[in-house]
């Protein structure tokens, strides 16, 4: 619990070097944490995914009962041959099964009918488990995909306070690495170990109607291998957890040093972060040797219990062909059939214990992605009677007395008022930390207020479709996000609707075709990760086209022109002018120059509104916004030496 609260204040922090740091050691102590016991309810749910497929899963059932009673028919077969060859008279049923019109005296015969029937039989058995090894890993294979395809909508649908106290690492091991666990179950776990236990009690089932004193004297060491097959058990699933713990603080290292690499080499860290890497890989290591140290002692223990068995077996049955040898002279058959019984017992005896271990690695993993499906702070769908007008709004928005928190504790906006009538433009000024963010992030819901209302055209944005509200807004952000992959498909995000004539009109609407045109392969050119190919002014121009195209009724733009050079201003002051004419804009910009022509002006500071008015009206008050302004002017004058 208390590793919890620290994570969720490692996260919430604004210290890099503290996430840096601490968030891989926050993932180790809260895998480490997991349960270690079997939870049948999340087994449960799990096979809840089975349900669409349950004919499948019934099939693999009814192949593994199948397969347990083919398991000791072979071993049967051979001794049936060998107690024939060595002379042994056979019940006449036995005879009659493989060749009706065979003469008793005829062993060749009967050996090679059996022979016949034994290939024959392997085929059989060979397709059957090939079919059940086959559906059993398509079963798993099917649920994950369905599950990955349900957490994923989760994680869509999520509010950003999610994503702002939650690593992006823990949600892309969920989605990818849990999930994959999950198909273990089914493919390694619980069906497998059905049919194993199925085989060893059918097998045993066997040996005891074949001979039960026999049997017994071959079960003598089989306490041994339980007790070895438990402290496998537990040692294995220990060193799968460190396993597992260990392998995240290196995904998390690498992956954050890798990001920070231009930090790492300006600051000549290469050494130190060499060592800090050494120390987590020396500890992945050292949890793999301790799972590879299980392996190594419990399999010969199984196999020296095998050899016990097998001697006791071989001695039990010399000693009665020794103390009456005209009776007991034909012991081959069945000494030869339990020999291969022990071995079908304890083949599936080797890998039972790790079986386990795979099902119990798969339930924690579970646990974890169903705990970001029940993620309660997500937006519900939307009604179907919900607000979804087809034209295009006009774009009237109004704040009425908005509160809003991150936590439930500090609130960042306290009584917000203010109109925007449609097609004004409204400019939102204050230090960092003010607010100016966060009302653009409650008015297109990517945050829920706490109290009061917000209405866009009259109607409360909380009645309106979501997808039909974000449609009617569109946010150019101060950091533009690309995805890796062509300029074509960061405009559109791969809308099929949205045509390439209609983007290149767009674009030559706000000046920008002529820059594509000069990239390599134009509209087709691959931008990388993040677009780190490009410049910070061709990647906002990029996203000018993007919010052009979608033809919004409201347009905000948040520090658009704050981190660009005086070129690039230029033409995105140009294509600003053009994206506003004709809807509703919010502009929020530190630089008091960019919006000078703004119909109104409000000025926020510690979350309240302090002034609103024009820039003219707003310096000839003398307060906030006169401060800021003469702040940003002296600044701009100022000599550096």
């Amino acid at each position: 619990m208390q590793s919890n609260i620290l994570c969720q204040c490692i996260t919430k922090t604004n210290d890099v070097l503290l996430q840096t740091y601490c968030l891989p050691l926050c993932s180790i102590m809260s895998d480490s944490s997991e349960k270690k016991y079997f939870d049948f309810s999340v087994l449960r749910r799990v096979f809840s995914f089975v349900k669409p497929y349950r004919w499948r899963f019934i099939i693999s059932i009814i192949l593994a009962v199948v397969l347990a009673v083919f398991t000791p028919v072979r071993p049967f077969l051979i001794q049936l041959t060998v107690d024939k060859a060595t002379g042994k008279n056979l019940p006449q049923w036995f005879i009659n099964f493989f060749s009706p019109h065979l003469d008793l005296s005829n062993a060749w015969q009967f050996i090679i009918d059996v022979t016949i029937f034994q290939i024959i039989f392997i085929f059989i058995e060979t397709a059957a488990r090939f079919y059940f090894s086959f559906i059993t890993s398509w079963l798993g294979q099917t649920v994950v995909r369905d599950m990955r395809t349900a957490v994923y909508k989760k994680i869509l649908g999520l509010n950003l306070k999610q994503f702002d106290t939650t690593p992006i690492g823990t949600l892309t091991t969920r989605t990818i690495n849990d999930i994959e666990s999950i198909n273990d179950i089914f493919s390694d776990g619980l069906v497998p170990i059905f049919a194993d236990l199925l085989s060893i009690i059918v097998v045993l089932v066997v040996m005891f109607i074949t001979d039960w004193r026999l049997t017994l004297i071959a079960l003598i060491p089989f306490p041994l291998l339980i007790l070895a097959t438990y402290y496998f058990k537990e040692s294995v699933n220990k060193s799968f957890i460190q396993v597992r713990n260990a392998v995240a603080a290196l995904n998390a290292f690498i992956q954050e040093r890798i990001t920070g690499m231009q930090i790492v080499q300006a600051f000549a860290a290469e050494d130190r972060e060499m060592n800090k890497f050494k120390k987590i890989n020396k500890h992945h290591r050292n949890a793999n040797i301790r799972s590879i140290f299980a392996y190594s002692v419990f399999f010969p223990i199984v196999e020296i219990v095998l050899a016990v068995s097998t001697g006791l077996l071989v001695w039990y049955l010399a000693g009665k062909a020794a103390s009456n040898p005209i009776s007991n002279e034909n012991l081959a058959g069945e000494l030869v059939a339990f020999i291969l019984y022990l071995n079908q017992i304890f083949r599936p005896l080797r890998v039972i214990a790790d079986k386990f271990n795979v099902i119990q690695m798969g339930v924690i993993a579970a646990e974890r992605v169903f705990k970001i499906i029940d993620n309660p702070d997500a937006l519900p769908p939307s009604p179907a009677d919900a607000h979804a007008p087809t034209e295009r709004l006009e774009g009237k928005v109004e704040f009425d007395h908005v509160w809003f928190a991150y936590n439930e504790e500090n609130y960042v906006l306290k009584e917000i008022s203010f109109k925007v009538k449609a097609g004004e433009t409204v400019a939102i000024v204050g230090h960092t930390g003010s607010g100016k963010t966060s009302i653009i992030s409650v008015l297109n819901r990517l945050y829920q207020i706490k109290k009061g209302e917000i209405k866009l055209d009259d109607v409360n944005i909380e009645a309106y479709n979501l997808d039909t509200l974000r449609r009617n807004i569109a946010v150019v952000l101060q950091d533009v996000f690309l995805f890796s992959g062509s300029v074509m498909d960061n405009i559109t995000l791969h809308d099929s609707d949205i045509k390439k004539e209609e983007v290149v009109q767009a674009a030559k609407l706000i000046g920008v075709h002529d820059f594509i045109m000069q990239l390599p392969g134009n509209y087709d050119y691959n931008v990388m990760e993040r677009g780190n190919t490009l410049s910070l002014g061709q990647r906002q121009l990029i996203s000018f086209i993007r919010a052009i195209l979608s033809d919004p009724a409201v347009l905000i733009l948040d520090e658009a022109t704050s981190s660009i050079d005086s070129e690039s201003e230029l033409l995105i002051q140009k294509a600003i002018d053009t994206l506003i004419t004709g809807r509703t804009a919010i502009v929020i910009a530190h630089r008091l120059s960019t919006i000078r022509k703004a119909d109104k002006i409000i000025v926020l500071d510690k979350g309240e509104i302090k002034e609103v008015g024009t820039h003219e009206e707003l310096l000839a008050l003398n307060g906030f916004y006169a401060k800021l302004h003469s702040m940003q002017f002296e600044k701009a004058n100022a000599v550096i030496v």
